[in-house]
């Protein structure tokens, strides 16, 4: 159920406004205009307000435990050096059947339809009795329309039900319709949704707006895996995609995520690492565990070996299951599978 607005009262009034406008006849009474220091509506402030009104938000101090000041340059040398030294050693049979075991099986086209998610999921269903020394997918992920049908027709227990949901790709829709979506789809079935971060209000600076919706999807989400979606290609720079990450874990995501993989958005090794950074910085300063995906444009085993090596050098063993770490792809697992049967295989 949707939160309360605590800005909004029911004559539509901002009691922001109201404090605003109560206060201002009390200056117009006991104090004389100061062109120089006045509020939104013109009154003159007093030095208690003007102190008020300069108070950081708590979206900014929980920021300011953290260091975000990232230097791209440094970002990218630490990534050169995790690839030349570490890929070689991480490119093993076990490593590439891990990375298999965290794939979210993607399908999020235009063409969908009920055939060819039933598909899919038959493939899953099958793939145990096919290659019973191999553990599955992670989880199968389509549009909220499908949990339903994804939910009553997937056969294996530890595969899980998500769905992209709250206004996908773009997240430009009203709060009340991503609740609306993101309720649906956990009543028809699914027990993960991937939402995107609203980046707009990110890079406007409305940390209130977006995280109080995050909160809400997550509140509704339950226990049932929340997993943010940064859309770290259109964000500035490292340091913003910290801040992105910390403020979405702030906000009760389970798992911080890079892209959707629409319109060009895709992951990037630096990107990774930089969410990498806040997930450790986070875990220190809180001691609650928040995974990571990687989505959009991966696609070879090399790209996947990339990942695990910078999860593996930044957060360590325990993030090397798929309870903390995903890769969201549709071709990614007959190529895997492909690279570790030394075969060329289109199972899914």
């Amino acid at each position: 159920m949707m939160k309360y607005n605590h800005e909004q009262d029911s004559d539509g009034v901002n009691s922001r406004q109201e404090e605003k406008i109560q206060y201002g006849s009390h200056v117009s009474e006991n104090y004389s205009q100061n062109e120089d220091e006045t509020d939104d509506f013109g009154l003159s402030l007093d030095e208690e307000d003007k102190e008020h009104l300069h108070q950081p938000s708590k979206y900014d101090m929980a920021l300011r435990k953290y260091n975000t000041d990232l230097d791209d340059a440094v970002v990218a040398h630490k990534v050169e050096h995790i690839i030349a030294e570490k890929l070689a050693k991480n490119n093993t049979t076990d490593v590439k059947q891990l990375l298999f075991n965290c794939i979210d099986l993607t399908s999020l086209k235009v063409t969908d339809n009920e055939e060819s998610i039933l598909h899919l999921v038959e493939r899953v269903n099958a793939f145990e009795d096919t290659y019973p020394d191999m553990k599955n997918v992670a989880a199968i992920c389509t549009y909220p329309i499908f949990s339903a049908l994804v939910s009553q027709s997937l056969e294996v227990e530890e595969v899980e039900v998500a769905a992209v949901s709250g206004g996908f790709p773009s997240s430009q829709t009203y709060t009340e319709v991503k609740i609306a979506e993101t309720a649906l789809a956990l009543h028809e079935g699914a027990t993960e949704i991937d939402i995107v971060l609203p980046v707009g209000k990110f890079l406007d600076g409305n940390y209130e707006e977006m995280c109080d919706e995050i909160e809400e999807l997550k509140e509704l989400c339950g226990e049932k895996k929340l997993k943010v979606i940064l859309e770290t290609s259109v964000l500035k720079n490292s340091s913003d995609i910290k801040k992105a990450a910390i403020l979405a874990m702030y906000s009760g995501a389970d798992f911080i995520k890079t892209s959707t993989g629409k319109d060009g958005a895709v992951a990037t090794p630096e990107a990774v690492y930089a969410m990498c950074t806040a997930i450790k910085d986070y875990y220190t300063e809180t001691e609650r565990v928040v995974g990571i995906k990687v989505a959009g444009g991966v696609r070879t085993v090399r790209d996947a070996l990339i990942y695990y090596s910078i999860v593996k050098d930044v957060l360590g063993k325990e993030w090397l299951n798929n309870k903390r770490f995903r890769i969201g792809a549709s071709g990614l697992a007959n190529v895997l599978l492909s690279n570790i049967l030394n075969k060329e295989t289109k199972f899914f």
